[in-house]
């Protein structure tokens, strides 16, 4: 992926260069004609079309936003009621990624949502310790969790 970046920098660069223009909206120009160029000679590299990659991370950052958001209307729906009707709880959440990066970001970012957090995970790296501070369903939780964040970090990782 850095290799496609890199050479589409470049060729963005030499678009300069041929229009002998350096300015923000000539490297712009390149850019996306070197992006048609690449995209045509896809086929020659070894990885996926980056772009592809860079869709997948975006992709993931709005459904963290997502999630960040109504869980932290949940957490303050909560926290206002009068009366705490929560069932906190740790459930077992396997999980299919096996690459250590993955499983970091999928740590963080069960972490960062509030209401949950990783507690521990297992020595293989096949199974995260969640703590939920409201749990009513424990197989609710994992579907959600596989659903959203698992399934957008394994199309990143592709």
């Amino acid at each position: 992926m850095s290799f496609q970046i890199l050479l589409n920098v470049f060729l963005a660069f030499i678009w300069m260069f041929l229009k002998n223009e350096f300015n923000g909206s000539t490297f712009i120009i390149g850019y996306i004609l070197g992006l048609g160029i690449m995209f045509v000679f896809r086929h020659f590299f070894n990885d996926r079309f980056y772009l592809k990659r860079v869709n997948a991370v975006v992709l993931l950052l709005l459904i963290f936003a997502r999630e960040l958001i109504l869980s932290n209307i949940s957490v303050l729906k909560a926290v206002l009621k009068p009366s705490l009707e929560m069932k906190p709880g740790i459930f077992a959440f396997e999980t299919v990624l096996t690459k250590d990066w993955e499983i970091t970001i999928l740590s963080n970012l069960i972490t960062l949502t509030p209401g949950t957090l990783v507690v521990e995970v297992s020595e293989d790296n096949r199974i995260l310790y969640i703590h939920a501070m409201d749990i009513a369903d424990k197989d609710e939780a994992v579907d959600s969790i596989k659903n959203t964040f698992e399934k957008a970090i394994m199309e990143v990782g592709k």
